[in-house]
């Protein structure tokens, strides 16, 4: 395993069970791994494999019965609710399936508003540099109810990354999207990786949005059952497959 203090993410023997007893579900078994700065990683498996337990435990969404999470050089279950609330705001962006835009504020401010919650001046040349990537120029000024599903996905991409943050956390980003819409936010969340520097953690099912990482982590029954480098469409698809 890479040495865990150059992660910007990283997770060591993390178990997490709901229940107890013999109804006990056991979501997490002891998964160890490590997402380096810059890298765009995708994590996969099965309906009920632990992904998207893993990225609660990752983004402080949830807390771990035992093992430790180190986000940007902060273990996780030293921080108490607030810190964990404020390490979230400043160090970690998310875009989610269903877009989560507040309906009232527009493109623009729905694109600062993290900067917005922290009291943050938003910096004008980041600013235009992200609307320029997301292709939104003559949109800022739109609600999301003007907007198509793929427009709004590309605002809270932009919105993820506002504030600079350590990781981007994707959870199912192209679920509710056409496959043009959902090229142009796998796309983006590419450039982000590549120009911006960005690590995108990213759980999906969807072996066409897996292709495009540069890592794919395989879950099956809480556990890691393959860690490796990115794939094509077709890869996937029999990397799917083998592990099922």
């Amino acid at each position: 395993m890479t040495d865990p203090t150059s992660q910007i993410v990283s997770t060591t023997e993390l178990r997490r069970v709901y229940g107890e007893g013999e109804t006990a579900v056991h979501a997490l078994r002891g998964v160890s791994v490590a997402f380096p700065t810059g890298q765009y990683a995708a994590i996969m498996g099965p309906s009920g494999s632990g992904k998207s337990t893993l990225m609660h435990l990752l983004a402080g969404l949830d807390r771990p019965t035992s093992g430790s999470v180190v986000v940007d050089g902060r273990e996780l279950a030293g921080l108490d609710d607030k810190g964990l609330t404020r390490l979230r705001r400043d160090r970690l962006g998310f875009v989610f399936q269903a877009f989560n835009l507040v309906p009232v504020l527009t493109a623009e401010e729905n694109i600062l508003l993290p900067l917005t919650l922290a009291g943050r001046k938003p910096d004008r040349e980041w600013l235009e540099r992200l609307i320029a990537a997301v292709g939104l120029a003559d949109r800022l000024d739109h609600r999301p109810s003007e907007l198509s599903g793929g427009q709004q996905q590309r605002v809270a991409v932009a919105r993820a990354l506002i504030h600079r943050p350590a990781v981007v956390f994707a959870d199912e980003p192209t679920g509710n999207l056409d496959s043009r819409s959902s090229d142009e936010v796998l796309a983006l969340l590419r450039q982000a990786a590549d120009e911006f520097g960005q690590t995108v953690v990213m759980v999906t099912h969807d072996a066409h949005a897996a292709s495009v990482a540069d890592r794919i982590v395989v879950l099956t029954d809480g556990e890691i059952v393959h860690d490796g480098g990115g794939e094509s469409t077709e890869g996937v698809l029999d990397l799917m497959k083998a592990v099922a």
